[in-house]
Order: C-alpha cells, then sequence, then structure tokens
C-alpha cells in the first residue's frame, strides 16, 4: 500500500483504554484521525476477557470518519489468539500488532486473518495491521521484512518496551533529543515505511504536559518524512494534526512547482531553474504527494 490509498492519511492514531467506558465515549468526540483500542498495555491480566467483551461491543458504534483499530495482545499470550478472533468477528478496519519481531509471526497472523475474514463474510484482505515492531531488540533487524507483508499499512516503533529490553537508564539526553540507539531505531522505521510504501508513525510523547517539546518533537518527526504520531493524551491531538497538515505555504508552493513542471514538461524538460533551485523528477514527486495528502486531509475534515 502507498500513502496515495484513501485510509492511510491518519495524522494521530489515539490509543483507548480498553476498559474504560468513559474514555471511549469521549475519544469518539476527538479530532484523532484514528482510535486504537487497547487490548494490551493499558488493560490488567485480571480485566483482559472484560476488556475484549467491551472492545467489540464498541466497535459496533459510530466512529464517523475516525479509523477504528484494535490493539490486541502479542499471540504468544494466553489472551493473544482469542483477541483476534473475537475482534475480527466484530469487524475492525484494522489491527495493531505489539511485540512482534519477525516476518513469519507476522505472515502466521495474516493466515489466521485469511481463515477468519472467509468465516465472518468479510473481503479478503479488508483487516489491516499496524505494526508496533521495535519493541525487542530482534525485531529492529527484522523490520524492512515485516513491512513488506502486504497486509501492513502503516508501521511505528515503540521506546518504553525496547529500553527495558535494552537495560537502559535513559531514553533522551539533557535537550530533550533521543539517545543514539534509539534515534537510530526511529530511523530504521521510517526508512523501513518508506522501502516498502507504508505510513510512518512516530512513537509516543509520554511527558504529556510538555506540550511544547511534543510539538518540537512533531515538527522534527514531519521534516524527517513521518506522516502521523500515536497519541496518549487528548490535548496531544490537535498538536500532532497540525504538525502533520501541510500548511497553506507548503500547499500553494507545491501548486505552483507542480504547474512549473507541466509548463515545463511542454519544452520537454523535467529539469530546470525554479526559483532559484534546481527541480526535477523527485521534487516533482513530492510537491505531488504533498497535494495528494493536503486534499485527503481536507475531505476527513469535512
Amino acid at each position: 500500500m502507498s500513502e496515495s490509498s484513501p485510509v492511510t492519511v491518519r495524522r494521530s492514531l489515539h490509543f483507548v483504554p480498553g476498559g474504560s467506558e468513559h474514555m471511549f465515549n469521549k475519544s469518539l468526540g476527538l479530532a484523532a484521525d484514528a482510535l486504537i483500542l487497547d487490548l494490551e498495555d493499558s488493560v490488567t491480566a485480571d480485566n483482559k476477557e472484560a476488556a475484549r467483551d467491551a472492545v467489540c461491543e464498541w466497535l459496533q458504534a459510530d466512529f464517523g470518519r475516525q479509523q477504528k483499530l484494535v490493539r490486541i495482545n502479542a499471540q504468544d499470550t494466553s489472551w493473544g489468539r482469542d483477541d483476534l478472533e473475537a475482534v475480527v468477528a466484530a469487524r475492525p478496519d484494522g489491527l495493531v500488532l505489539p511485540k512482534v519481531s519477525t516476518r513469519a509471526s507476522v505472515d502466521a497472523i495474516e493466515q489466521i486473518l485469511n481463515v477468519l475474514e472467509a468465516e465472518h463474510g468479510l473481503e479478503p484482505g479488508s483487516v489491516e495491521l499496524v505494526l508496533i515492531a521495535t519493541e525487542t531488540p530482534e525485531a529492529v533487524f527484522n523490520l524492512p521484512q515485516m513491512a513488506r507483508n502486504r497486509r501492513i499499512n502503516g508501521i511505528s516503533w515503540g521506546a518504553e518496551d525496547l529500553s527495558s529490553a535494552l537495560g537502559a537508564r535513559a531514553k533522551r539526553d539533557e535537550q530533550g533529543d533521543y539517545l543514539e540507539v534509539f534515534s537510530y531505531v526511529r530511523s530504521t522505521c521510517l526508512l523501513s515505511a518508506a522501502a516498502a510504501e507504508v505510513q510512518a508513525i512516530d512513537a509516543v510523547y509520554v511527558d504529556i504536559e510538555n506540550l511544547a517539546g511534543l510539538e518540537r518533537e512533531c515538527r522534527r518527526a514531519a521534516d524527517m518524512g513521518f506522516r502521523g504520531k500515536l497519541t496518549i493524551h487528548p490535548a496531544q491531538i490537535e498538536i500532532v494534526n497540525a504538525a502533520f497538515t501541510p500548511t497553506a505555504e507548503e500547499v500553494a508552493e507545491a501548486r505552483a512547482l507542480v504547474e512549473a513542471f507541466a509548463e515545463a514538461e511542454q519544452q520537454g524538460k523535467l529539469a530546470f531553474n525554479w526559483r532559484g533551485r534546481l527541480v526535477d523528477a523527485p521534487h516533482l514527486k513530492q510537491a505531488s504527494e504533498v497535494l495528494l495528502r493536503a486534499e485527503r486531509i481536507k475531505e476527513l475534515s469535512a
């Protein structure tokens, strides 16, 4: 899949704890592009089954324009397979997979989905997969292969579980920037997503009261090429949406550049001087993508 797919424009993907009816009802009125109904980290072991039942019931609600995703438990837990079967029967738009480490593990889930979709009368391939797939060191090295599974249409990364796996004493330096190993994993996520032509989604920002820090991190992520970010607090959503929405100035420049390419093509040129810089095919591709993304966001917000 690619960014041109109508379902992959997701600036904010907001986590909703699977056991909280109040937070779910509140989330339906938020500006998040996607809701991730969480059955994993936000649910205690004693409440896993009750949360699963609640989430399956929630999936019958009207989500409006919001994409409805469910983060299931890992398949090597006692809840993972039951989550998979129950949630697919409730017809989500997609599943968020945590703690997958190999392409084989992703392919195994795809095979189960093939069977479940047929059993429940769903269109083949209709349940998409989003990976949070850097939570173990092994997964980092397998991410490019995992991202190429045909159901994957977004990949993110997780600093918290990875930090635990590494035994790291810190994730960021004094300026708030990621330490080298976490920056490497973040870049691996972005490059793997680009190579597989799926959406790159930046990790959560856990310092929920530091909105200035969130804005800075979102701006840098968007500059790098990420197209969205996971959120864990309603106050983060507006900042995330703004950061991953092309500005009016960016749209105007992209439109002018596309028009300039159209004129140049009539003269048999694909490389030319434009506003003091040399532009060629990659610049046309990037400008066209900005316009496509801006138009899709406008449609979603209408």
